[in-house]
């Protein structure tokens, strides 16, 4: 299921107009359905995609890097996402501070009760997992 939140979010809107949709994303899934933002412009669907960006498979390099003593292919470039979504026709939010939080989200309820689809291209640290389980 992974990258599929972009259509499930589609669908959602096209099924409930009035509804607030948001989808979140990591920056590794968002890869497999950021082309979806066409669709959303195309269709004047106000979808809010949140995009958690440490600009990298960080769920999946700690077990390569403890199996493989490599992280090939587990670090991306810290895509702005938010401009892919500006390119498209949507509107776009880089946060790379907490205190932008709660303005960005007032501003992109905005944007999408106008069916504009938007990107909150959120800028995360890096974070070590705990043996056995999963943080998000």
């Amino acid at each position: 299921t992974l990258g599929v939140g972009a259509g499930f979010a589609i669908a959602t809107k096209l099924r409930s107009p009035k509804s607030e949709v948001w989808t979140i994303f990591g920056d590794g899934a968002v890869g497999f359905s950021i082309t979806e933002l066409d669709t959303m412009v195309r269709f004047k669907l106000g979808v809010i995609m949140v995009i958690g960006n440490d600009a990298g498979w960080t769920q999946m390099v700690r077990d390569q890097e403890r199996f493989l003593q490599s992280s090939v292919a587990c670090v991306l470039s810290p895509t702005r996402y938010d401009l892919v979504c500006e390119a498209y026709g949507g509107k776009g939010f880089l946060v790379e501070k907490h205190e932008d939080i709660e303005s960005t989200l007032a501003q992109a309820k905005e944007a999408a009760a106008k069916g504009l689809p938007v990107v909150i291209n959120c800028r995360i640290a890096r974070n070590n997992f705990r043996e056995g389980a999963i943080s998000v």
